[in-house]
């Protein structure tokens, strides 16, 4: 059970062994603290709160809730739940680092991906839109037909134009190539939702 929060800096490329380019996204991740630890009898479920980042003023709920920590300018707040209580070794003010990973592990980053606001159904959904010829006019890239003839009315969930990006995203399998210890920095294979500073769930 191996988790823990970072921030996405910018993305950049490495070379193998063998001469290839590796895509890799930059993270810098932890050190993180452990401000909770959720029980089933207490909460109703088994979860582990970690903060991460540094904010210059928390209000009063969240300074009564770190109250008991050192570090009180805490950012961001995750749960990542865990099923067996013999899995969690980890007590209130723990601080977890990149050091829980090694090179060449295999990891899921969730994140917020990109708004891109209101779009139409080709930026959207990848509509091909209208011919460019045959008379077409003002229609290249409308959606189409968009009803049926019974019943007459158009059905929940029809792929149409609206707003894009800003949903959490979660993309598997991405391998760890480089790990900076002194940086706390994690170069991740492949890209990563996001804008730079986003928020990212990183699961092991």
């Amino acid at each position: 059970m191996k988790f823990i929060l970072g921030q996405k800096l910018e993305m950049s490329q490495v070379f193998n062994k063998e001469g290839k380019v590796i895509p890799i996204t930059l993270i810098e991740s932890g050190p993180c603290l452990v401000t909770q630890i959720k029980t089933k009898e207490k909460d109703g479920y088994q979860a582990i709160q970690i903060g991460f980042g540094k904010k210059k003023k928390l209000n009063k709920p969240q300074t009564g809730h770190l109250k008991n920590l050192e570090n009180k300018n805490i950012k961001w707040l995750r749960e990542f739940h865990f099923l067996k209580p013999e899995t969690c070794n980890l007590k209130l003010g723990d601080e977890i680092t990149v050091d829980i990973f090694q090179e060449g592990d295999k990891v899921k980053v969730s994140g917020i991906s990109k708004g891109k606001g209101f779009q139409g159904v080709v930026k959207r959904w990848g509509f091909h839109g209208s011919p460019k010829t045959h008379g077409t006019k003002h229609g290249l890239r409308a959606p189409g037909s968009i009803g049926s003839s019974f019943p007459e009315r158009v059905f929940k969930g029809k792929k149409m134009a609206g707003r894009m990006g800003g949903e959490r995203i979660t993309v598997k399998n991405l391998k760890i190539i480089k790990i900076d210890k002194k940086n706390n920095l994690l170069a991740v294979s492949g890209a990563i939702p996001g804008r730079k500073g986003t928020l990212l769930e990183i699961r092991g």
